[in-house]
């Protein structure tokens, strides 16, 4: 990462050391590749040197798809030693362009990454709460795919949100309000959009170590100072149990610290969905509910905890509890919905429209689209609600267009679904606890069947409450 030469403050990008005289492959290095894809499958060390001659070829399609994928198979049936694994991010975070920041903003940059789950709108509502308490937050954001949401989709259901912003624009959102959350760019970290295609070819996704390289490459590319990491488990996680996300968030952490990067992570429960409401369009509405002091208790905790670490651990804080504080305060005076305002306005929208949005008695459905029909399930006997199954929630809500299962395809924005119910509440025959936003004529019988699955009633001691969080790793 170099620093910035000018003296106007703006953002420049620097080409990765792959690119120097050092790193080039001569004829002879493209001979050995079949040896070093032999290497890793018998279960050896690779070389930094090995590593970089690899994600050089990848970068400059020296070697073929073949090989590749077979160097990823190779990794992810023989796994990598944690050496390995810093040399491997860091050659993908040098494959591209690496932001570089103005000096006076040394010690501010911070940003957060999830491993996904179902209503996560978490970044929406701590990204203006960062910028609130001083912070720079240049959020680079991905889109939904399989259960998950994405961020970016969210954004694009607000009429003229720009997720795809040039560099000086970039700049000038920082300086101006202080957070931004835009898309990867084509020159940021290359050689992971090859090898994140072939992963999926050939079933490697799941790999510990091209997991870790896959996401702290890009926030190394952001030159931050700080990161934290939301890495959840459960049903509706990719990651079913605490032990097997406390491996990822472990790796994660270690690799962040290589590359200078203050690193945390929050272990979290991903069982039934986050807040109240699913779907890009009605996790818009609930996430300006949430910067007008109207928050529910689980986004709200999951909110102050991870802004409540950036800040103690950037120095915006003196401790977590006070950065806590800090965050959440910024949700009750207003502060952060200024941000998130002028965030909009910075990345597209009218003032106009940003400002009906953050009005305080907004008509959301006067701007946001709405989805033609929605139906309210009822609840099939009396009891109390122990359960409400994020995973199946999610799965109908992709079948009825709200996400996607291959990269690329259009998801319908205004598909969702409102949860009238909570964990603990007592609830009587007949009542609605479900709201269904939908375009399709109606509602498959599977469909219905499927969604009332989702809710478990039982007795009150049958409800088992465990903490949102279940573990703080600190850097």
């Amino acid at each position: 990462m170099s620093e910035n030469s000018s003296n106007s403050g703006a953002v420049c990008w620097t080409t990765g050391a792959a690119d120097c005289k050092s790193g080039m492959i001569k004829q002879q290095d493209l001979e050995r590749f079949p040896d070093l894809i032999r290497k890793k499958r018998d279960g050896e060390q690779l070389s930094v040197q090995e590593i970089r001659d690899f994600i050089k070829g990848v970068k400059d399609k020296t070697i073929q798809e073949s090989q590749i994928g077979a160097m990823l198979m190779a990794i992810w049936q023989r796994g990598m030693v944690e050496e390995e694994t810093h040399a491997l991010t860091k050659e993908m975070m040098m494959s591209g362009e690496v932001m570089s920041w103005p000096t006076e903003w040394e010690g501010l940059m911070v940003d957060k990454h999830s491993t996904g789950g179902v209503g996560d709108k978490i970044s929406l509502v701590l990204a203006p709460a960062l910028a609130a308490c001083g912070c720079k937050v240049p959020m680079i954001s991905g889109r939904g795919l399989a259960h998950t949401g994405g961020t970016l989709d969210k954004l694009e259901s607000i009429p003229g949100f720009n997720v795809y912003q040039p560099i000086k624009q970039l700049q000038r959102i920082l300086e101006d309000v202080g957070c931004c959350i835009v898309g990867q760019t084509e020159n940021l970290v290359p050689a992971d959009k090859v090898m994140y295609a072939l992963r999926n070819a050939t079933s490697t996704v799941d790999s510990l170590p091209l997991i870790t390289s896959s996401i702290m490459s890009k926030k190394g590319a952001e030159s931050l100072s700080a990161l934290v990491l939301d890495v959840k488990f459960g049903k509706a996680a990719f990651y079913k149990d605490l032990k097997s996300a406390k491996t990822l968030a472990m790796s994660l952490v270690r690799t962040g610290s290589s590359l200078g990067i203050r690193t945390g992570a929050v272990l979290s429960h991903m069982n039934c969905p986050i807040g109240r409401f699913v779907g890009n369009t009605l996790e818009v509405i609930e996430s300006l509910e949430c910067l007008k002091g109207r928050c529910p208790d689980d986004i709200l905790e999951l909110v102050a905890l991870l802004g409540g670490l950036l800040l103690s651990m950037s120095g915006r804080a003196g401790d977590l509890e006070e950065g806590k504080r800090l965050i959440a305060g910024t949700l009750q005076n207003g502060k952060a919905l200024e941000k998130f305002r002028n965030m909009m306005i910075g990345q597209g929208v009218t003032s106009q429209i940003a400002a009906s949005l953050c009005s305080a008695e907004a008509d959301y459905y006067s701007i946001l689209r709405r989805a033609q029909h929605q139906t309210e399930l009822e609840t099939e006997s009396s009891g109390t609600v122990i359960g409400i199954d994020g995973m199946v929630v999610a799965k109908v809500m992709q079948s009825l267009g709200a996400g996607r299962s291959k990269v690329g395809v259009p998801v319908n924005h205004s598909v969702g679904v409102e949860l009238l119910v909570s964990l603990g509440q007592k609830v009587e025959k007949g009542k609605p606890w479900m709201r269904v936003h939908y375009e399709t004529p109606a509602l498959s019988a599977d469909q219905r069947l499927c969604l009332q699955r989702a809710l478990t009633l039982g007795s009150a001691d049958q409800l088992c409450t465990v903490p949102l969080v279940a573990e703080v790793i600190l850097p």
